[in-house]
Formats: structure tokens, sequence, C-alpha cells
């Protein structure tokens, strides 16, 4: 495991060493796991080829959730991507169909990574897997960059909270989002300083979000939220990439995150107890599943 408790730790030990944070993590997972660089980078490697194959099953047209509430929702976005006329951009649109389709694929008992958890699973792919078939972003700078996220999480994991039932869905969606930021940044060619930032801006933009699934099901909201993370990531690293800097360190953000969940009632932590699972639709969902 990862010694550090901090991403201020990680930067400072990237920069003193002059090399990537993915660099750092790989040689440090190898030397404390006892394998070789190669062998913890194929594992990686493989977690990559599992994100794209559940991005292909989630696009399925008749994909339907085990509840049979939600399903369909990565194909309905790819298919408006395709006809161009997005609002936000072709690129932006399809992003939005893999993230989704990954959420979707997780709620019809399919496959996914969880990264760093299952409802929150469509959002790192969402952003890599785009970058790879769309922008011909190389394999393996997107793998490595996948250990940069992946530590970023063992820190937010360790320093607040990635459960939503202990944090709420900042704790979920916020933690992938950023994440996903800090990779983004990474392979844009970004410095370890600006990852943290991105992760900061990233955290900062979905402080105080709930967890509120309906019927205690992770489908509504919790699909539609890897699609706003997703956007969240790309913007938080976007506004890095130009210049902005975080104005509060990441680590202060992570600290308020935890005290943000740990401030949250109860019925607002991911037991369908508040928030959009308590409204007059979400009730009805739930008794027409459960009775």
């Amino acid at each position: 495991m990862l010694k550090y408790e901090s991403i201020e730790e990680l930067v400072s030990e990237a920069e003193k060493r002059n090399i990537k944070i993915s660099e750092l993590v790989l040689e440090d997972q190898a030397v404390s796991m006892e394998k070789t660089s190669s062998e913890i980078y194929e594992k990686m490697e493989l977690s990559f080829q599992v994100m794209r194959d559940s991005v292909n099953e989630g696009l399925a047209k008749d994909l339907k959730s085990t509840s049979g509430l939600t399903g369909g929702e990565g194909y309905l976005m790819n298919e408006y991507a395709d006809h161009g006329d997005a609002l936000s951009g072709g690129f932006m649109a399809k992003a939005m169909a893999r993230a989704l389709a990954v959420a979707g694929c997780n709620a019809s008992m399919g496959r996914i990574v969880a990264a760093p958890t299952a409802g929150s699973c469509g959002i790192l792919p969402g952003c890599l897997v785009s970058l790879y078939e769309e922008k011909d972003f190389d394999e393996r700078a997107i793998i490595m960059s996948m250990f940069t996220a992946a530590a970023f999480g063992m820190v937010i994991a360790g320093r607040a909270s990635i459960a939503g039932a202990k944090g709420g869905c900042q704790a979920e969606c916020g933690s992938a989002a950023a994440m996903a930021a800090a990779a983004l940044v990474e392979l844009k060619g970004g410095t370890p300083r600006q990852c943290a930032d991105a992760c900061a801006i990233a955290i900062s933009s979905q402080m105080g979000l709930v967890c509120d699934p309906v019927a205690g099901l992770v489908e509504i909201p919790c699909i539609k939220r890897n699609a706003s993370g997703l956007m969240i990531a790309f913007s938080s690293a976007d506004m890095v990439l130009s210049g902005i800097e975080a104005r509060i360190p990441v680590d202060e953000c992570l600290d308020a995150m935890k005290e943000v969940g740990d401030a949250l009632p109860n019925s607002l932590k991911e037991t369908a107890g508040g928030g959009l699972a308590a409204t007059p639709t979400g009730q009805k969902l739930r008794k027409k599943l459960f009775g």
C-alpha cells in the first residue's frame, strides 16, 4: 500500500524525484508489493481493458438494469452525439455517452472497474476511453495516468471518504471526478502540482453532493451523475491547464469534504431516506419495486 497520507506528499515527492506522479506510484507500488513494475503495470492494463469492455457493453440499445428502472441511457446519448448537433460538442457528448454506458453496465450486473466505487464507475473510463478512442492518446500514457488517479483516490479514501454511506455522493462521484481530473492533467503534460489543483477544483465543485438513491438502488440519480462528474473532471482539468490555480489547497479541500460528509444527516447518506429518494415519484418507484 502507498504510504502517502496527503496529496501534498505525493506532489512533493514527485517534484523531488523530477518524475510524474504515475511514475512515482508505479515505482513505490512495485517495492511495497514486492513485484516488478511490469507486473503492476500489466494489472492496470487489464483494468483499462475492462473499462473499454464495459463501455461497449453499456452502449447496447436493449440494455436494461436488473430492476428495470434504467437502461439505454448510454445508447441514447451516443445516438444523439452521432447526429453532430450536441450543445456541448461531439467529443463531450460521446464522453458522456461512455460514462452513462459504464454506469448502466454496472446497473445491469455487468463487469466494471470500481473507480473508486461502483456508483461512480463511469467517470474515469468515460474520460480515458474517450481520449483513447477519439483523440488517439497513447495507450501506455493513459494506463500510466490511472496510477495517478488511483493514488489520489487512496489519499481521498484515507483522508476523507469514497463511500456514499459515509460522506454522500461527494465521496463517490466527487472523488471519481477529482481522480479523473488529475489523470487528465497529467495526460496533457501538466505538472504534479497542477494535477493536485485539478483534483481540488473538482472536489470543491461537488462539495456537499448528497447520496439519495431512489429505492435504495444505484441507478437514479446515480447513473446521470456519472455524466455530470465527467464534465466536472474535464472542466477542472482545462481550467488548471489554462493557468487557473485552485485557491484552496487540495488537502484542505479533502478535510472540508470530510467535515461536510460528517455533517450530512443519515437521510442523505445512501439510506434512500431523503433527497430525490423521498420525492413522491421516488416513493412510488420504491413501492412499485418492493411493495
